[in-house]
């Protein structure tokens, strides 16, 4: 199978050519459900800072047609103009580097790692995630604990949130006096608030669709929720708005904010924009006294911390390395083991079969202990004969080598897949309930 990845992110594509792609959780699935027809498996990874896909297939042409072909469809043709890709191991290393942080707006943030878990999770239960992409995925994991663990990559790391809380601090000098108006009350939302309240801010406002969300939130982090409905009235008395909701369309535009303007006397807003798709239209940032951010803006905030962290960033690169070559070795093996199956199985049949005929020569003459000797003696020059090619094998490093060396075998011996069923012993119809029992999925989330 071939590992490929396509996709765009904040370092490729504008902010409107993300949002395009950036689809509800529902169409999420049922775009996965047509990109992961068997044999192909398909995992879909969408942040506010990227849409990207990755998909295990027989050929990387297969992959890359309907990759490409669904990422049109969304994003119509000015998508394929920002589209990235990668391809075998290079693949895999973007896997790992984004789970891990590395290829994130803010270096080191921990959201990711959650939100390629819930990608995961998304895919397993679509049917789209399979054996390839399974493994791939739970290496990718603990590469990022690795990463998280033994760099200093994560410490202090500015998250989107964060890093807007400190943006409104430095506008409007502190938030001490000043109403933060919070909308929506997700993960993102319940990060803002968060540091807003550490950040001093004077009055916390928490509004959601739904509203025991909010109250949920304020009842740990402080503050006031209120119903929805409330929303714009709600504006009209905010210093500070963190927006950051699952809708398809701006809440806010130039219209529905503007009208607020006569009321507030000049008073500045500050409004920033952590959804994707946006929550603001662009338009409102036209209005004088509005001062308004989207996600493209915050990167542009954060790259002084981006590069206080490079050094570790480059040591966590080398974890990436080792825990990319340590996975290739093991898909190495897995892919080289059936070939030493067949050949081990043909050894043992021809071995079986000269020690039966060596036994029947000599006639009834030797005691039991001299007919397992010789039996013992087949079986040691299997052993000793398969021992070199199997220590090769499990040796071996990138996936490429393992399958030239296990293809050269199968093609020396004269291997096939009809063959091998015809020397191997007979199987039972099905494996006892007691070993059924004992398989454990990896990859689950927390």
């Amino acid at each position: 199978m071939e590992f490929i990845c396509i996709g765009v992110s904040h370092r490729t594509a504008p902010l409107g050519v993300r949002e395009r792609l950036a689809l509800p959780e529902a169409r999420q699935t049922e775009v996965l459900q047509r990109l992961a027809q068997a044999p192909v498996e398909a995992l879909w990874v969408s942040t506010c800072n990227r849409v990207e896909v990755y998909l295990a297939a027989p050929s990387a042409e297969l992959a890359r047609e309907r990759a490409r072909e669904t990422l049109h469809t969304l994003g119509g043709a000015e998508a394929l103009e920002h589209l990235y890709e990668h391809q075998g191991e290079a693949a895999l290393v973007h896997l790992f580097r984004v789970a891990s942080s590395l290829d994130s707006m803010v270096l080191g943030e921990a959201q990711i790692l959650g939100q390629v878990k819930d990608a995961f999770e998304r895919g397993q239960g679509a049917g789209a995630v399979r054996g390839e992409l399974t493994r791939a995925c739970a290496a990718a994991f603990g590469c990022a604990k690795r990463v998280r663990t033994e760099t200093a990559v994560g410490r202090a790391a500015t998250s989107m949130a964060s890093a807007a809380v400190q943006l409104a601090s430095k506008v409007f000098d502190g938030l001490k006096d000043k109403t933060v108006l919070v909308v929506g009350a997700g993960e993102m939302g319940e990060l803002a608030a968060r540091h807003l309240k550490n950040a001093g801010a004077g009055k916390l406002i928490v509004t959601n669709r739904t509203l025991a969300r909010a109250e949920a939130l304020v009842a740990e982090v402080g503050g006031v929720a209120k119903p929805f409905e409330e929303l714009f009235p709600l504006l009209g008395t905010a210093d500070v708005v963190v927006t950051s909701t699952a809708s398809p369309v701006p809440i806010f535009t130039r219209e529905n904010v503007g009208a607020l303007g006569k009321a507030r006397k000049g008073r500045p807003l500050f409004m920033v924009d952590l959804a994707v798709p946006r929550d603001i239209d662009p338009a409102v940032g036209t209005l004088d006294w509005v001062h308004a951010y989207d996600v493209d803006d915050i990167q542009k905030f954060v790259a002084d911390n981006t590069a206080a962290r490079a050094e570790e960033a480059h040591k966590a690169g080398g974890l990436v390395a080792q825990e990319v070559a340590r996975f290739a070795r093991e898909r190495a093996l897995r892919d080289g083991m059936p070939v030493l199956a067949r050949l081990r199985q043909r050894a043992e049949a021809i071995a079986r079969a000269e020690v039966e005929r060596t036994l029947l020569g000599l006639g009834d003459g030797l005691t039991d202990k001299q007919k397992k000797s010789i039996e013992a003696m087949g079986r040691a020059i299997v052993n000793k004969l398969l021992h070199e090619p199997t220590a090769r094998l499990r040796a071996v490093g990138p996936q490429g080598e393992g399958n030239r060396l296990a293809g050269a075998a199968a093609e020396l011996f004269g291997l096939t897949e009809t063959e091998a069923a015809a020397i191997a012993p007979q199987e039972p119809a099905a494996a006892p309930a007691e070993a059924r029992n004992t398989v454990v999925a990896t990859g689950s989330r927390r």
